[in-house]
């Protein structure tokens, strides 16, 4: 499931709304355009759908919160699977796994769009086929999970990928170029286990 809309036209979208202080705007057409696919991400890396409900619940939350602070320095599609990854991150860290985020009860309307996809990407996810790939996948650490579904899945570019999976807030552009040869790198070596995994299936 993905974003209708050509990325290019979307962020240009979502980027006008928020500057022109149109906040409940640019999120109900970020979260259209990009929350089933960071939804599918936070099932694919959490591995667990009630957490990545509530995680889904959460990143909304955060989004609405950050918005009217967001910078500009990446895309907003990179800036949503970075919370994506935190709040998966915090909540496997302090094992927060049955709490229900109530999100966005200042907008409502925004929340319904969250809603929306939440439920209709759940069922697309059910019937999902389960693969070998996809039981190799689930048994490898969250964060080789996530370098793979974002590469492979998503298709994000080593920088892109670089800022969701950095540990710092904001990285300047020599350390995202580090970051991303050092991903790079780990991606290669995943592959090749991955690969071998596959094989010996």
């Amino acid at each position: 499931m993905e974003a209708v809309d050509p990325p290019e036209a979307l962020e240009a979208r979502i980027r006008e709304l928020a500057e022109a202080d149109r906040f409940r705007a640019a999120l109900t057409c970020a979260i259209e355009g990009y929350g089933a696919e960071v939804l599918g991400y936070l099932h694919a890396v959490a591995n667990r759908d009630v957490d990545a409900d509530d995680a889904f619940s959460e990143v909304c939350e955060k989004m609405w919160r950050g918005l009217p602070n967001f910078g500009w320095r990446s895309t907003f599609r990179t800036w949503m699977y970075a919370i994506a990854r935190n709040v998966l991150r915090n909540r496997v860290r302090s094992h927060v796994r049955q709490q229900r985020v109530v999100p966005l009860t200042d907008a409502p309307e925004v929340a319904e769009v969250a809603e929306r996809v939440r439920t209709t990407t759940a069922v697309y996810l059910r019937t999902e086929t389960k693969t070998r790939l996809h039981e190799v996948r689930a048994g490898l650490d969250p964060d080789d999970r996530a370098l793979l579904v974002l590469r492979v899945d998503r298709k994000l570019g080593w920088s892109e990928i670089a800022v969701v999976l950095s540990d710092e807030a904001d990285l300047d552009e020599p350390a995202v170029a580090r970051e991303a040869a050092r991903l790079r790198k780990r991606f290669e070596r995943l592959k090749a286990k991955v690969t071998e995994a596959l094989r010996e299936g």
